[in-house]
């Protein structure tokens, strides 16, 4: 099954029963907890070709996030019970699942060291270099990270506030290390981003 989802649109809440697992066909999704004093932290986005929510298939427990449309957007939709079914037929797909859940583990794992063990700016750069590696496009001026990010988006995916996110992205403009164009962000010099690690 397949739906559209316009920008803003919530697929689901955390705490909601998980009952299916999902595809990102078309747009981009963003998946967030809510912190004990109300704030958004951005887990990671979803691109087109993902899949997410599949934690919810072995346990059947819970959303653990919430997932948001932050563009126009397509999904399609396989019920637990027929995602099980599929898998326990399919030892491939089964496979591609755990593949999916362990790079996820690593993300987070890596986003719980970063708020832990490092400072903003520190894991402001770390979040850019992964973003860069993730979804990063080689262009003139360097690498532009192929996707519109707010400051706030940045804020919530390091744990900071939005001003925080601003002077430290400044910083890193006077220093040039990156440029801001249209809501894009061009890595020109990752020696120079690699240096605020």
């Amino acid at each position: 099954m397949e739906r559209d989802y316009r920008r803003g649109r919530i697929i689901f809440v955390e705490g909601e029963p998980g009952e299916a697992v999902f595809f990102l066909r078309e747009g981009r999704i963003k998946i967030s907890k809510q912190t004990e004093d109300g704030r958004e932290q951005i887990l990671h986005f979803i691109h087109p070709g993902e899949m997410f929510a599949e934690v919810v298939l072995f346990d059947g427990g819970d959303y653990p996030a919430t997932a948001e449309a932050v563009e126009d957007s397509r999904v399609g939709m396989i019920r637990n019970s027929d995602m099980e079914r599929i898998t326990l037929g399919s030892p491939g797909i089964a496979l591609g699942i755990l593949r999916i859940m362990s790079k996820r583990l690593r993300m987070a794992q890596k986003q719980i060291n970063d708020l832990a063990l490092m400072d903003t700016s520190r894991r402001m750069a770390s979040t850019l270099m992964f973003l860069a590696a993730e979804q990063g496009v080689s262009c003139e001026k360097g690498i532009v990270i192929d996707m519109s990010l707010t400051n706030q988006d940045l804020a919530n995916m390091i744990g900071t506030s939005r001003e925080t996110a601003n002077r430290i992205l400044s910083d890193m403009r006077r220093q040039k290390a990156l440029q801001v164009e249209n809501r894009q962000i061009i890595i020109i010099d990752m020696k120079k981003l690699k240096s605020w690690m």
